[in-house]
């Protein structure tokens, strides 16, 4: 896979992991063993699900990033490699195992029981982000998560902000923040549950989800985007009203990874210029396609499935 020479810049400091998926007739008990019906690995890690979807649609796309020195981490560079990603700052550790989770999926009810073991992840240190700062400043905008460990994160916005690069945060999963963190990002992109969390406000309905948001905002953030699932997404930025934006009614195969995909969608479409509201619609369109497929990033259409959405 290509890219155009002016395609949008966006570097990725965060999680890769490989999803270990047992189908099973229902979840197990307590020193219980169950036959199951169907295994599949996938890649993942809310890091590398990001930064594929923005380079399926067109983005240069760079990584920070650490694996262990093993299969799964070896599978990983390839895959990044095949989706045309920049892996100059890809990194092995030596010492732990790649990153892994193993997911039991009930195939009656879809519930599933997920073990992550961060292995690598938890290996990407600050110093790791100092080394790879020229991908951080060579870029239009950074996204982080909180897979790796917070004092990484923070580094890699402090070395995005000193260049004046737009700082993306998906606080996935949710976890105390510290100030400084929310003070350098200039969007913060939760779910409805990883908002409630943060903020302690109910987010069960869009009002709830606004005070949510302007709670967040009030510790820094200019731009706050929660993503209300098959709802859509809520969009608050500065003093503006706060903006509602409806995501298409549709049968889902499977949810997993859509928000990935919307995060990735949206430091795509910013990173491209698209104004805030136009991005967020762009967004929720691309992740509702995503549901269509099962799987993770074998969900993500390309670029040219989605031309219409694009543009």
């Amino acid at each position: 896979m290509t890219t155009q020479p002016d395609a949008p810049r966006i570097c990725m400091v965060g999680s890769c992991n490989i999803d270990l998926i047992a189908r099973v007739p229902r979840l197990p008990g307590p020193g219980e063993t169950l036959i199951g019906t169907r295994f599949q690995m996938g890649f993942g890690g809310k890091g590398a699900n990001q930064a594929v979807m923005a380079a399926r649609l067109g983005a240069k796309v760079s990584v920070v990033a650490k694996v262990g020195r093993d299969i799964f981490g070896q599978d990983t560079l390839k895959n990044f490699e095949k989706e045309g990603i920049d892996t100059t700052y890809f990194m092995f550790d030596d010492e732990r195992f790649s990153g892994v989770a193993p997911i039991s999926v009930d195939e009656v009810t879809g519930q599933n029981s997920i073990i992550i073991v961060p292995g690598a992840n938890d290996g990407l240190s600050p110093a790791d982000v100092r080394n790879a700062a020229p991908a951080i400043q060579g870029a239009q905008l950074v996204i982080c998560q909180l897979e790796v460990p917070v004092e990484t994160t923070l580094e890699a916005f402090r070395v995005a902000k000193e260049a004046g690069v737009t700082t993306i945060l998906n606080p996935a999963p949710a976890a105390p923040l510290p100030d400084e963190l929310l003070a350098l990002t200039d969007v913060c992109a939760p779910n409805e549950v990883e908002a409630e969390m943060l903020t302690g406000v109910k987010t069960d309905s869009t009002e709830g989800a606004e005070q949510a948001a302007r709670a967040l905002q009030a510790r820094g953030p200019k731009t706050i985007v929660v993503t209300l699932g098959a709802r859509g997404a809520l969009v608050v930025e500065g003093d503006s009203p706060a903006e509602f934006v409806a995501a298409e009614k549709v049968q889902a195969v499977d949810s997993t990874g859509a928000g990935d995909s919307f995060v990735g969608s949206l430091a795509y479409a910013l990173a491209a210029g698209r104004s805030l509201g136009d991005a967020v619609r762009m967004s929720c369109a691309i992740a509702t396609r995503s549901v269509l497929k099962p799987g993770t990033q074998t969900s993500f259409p390309y670029r040219e499935e989605v031309m219409g959405i694009v543009g």
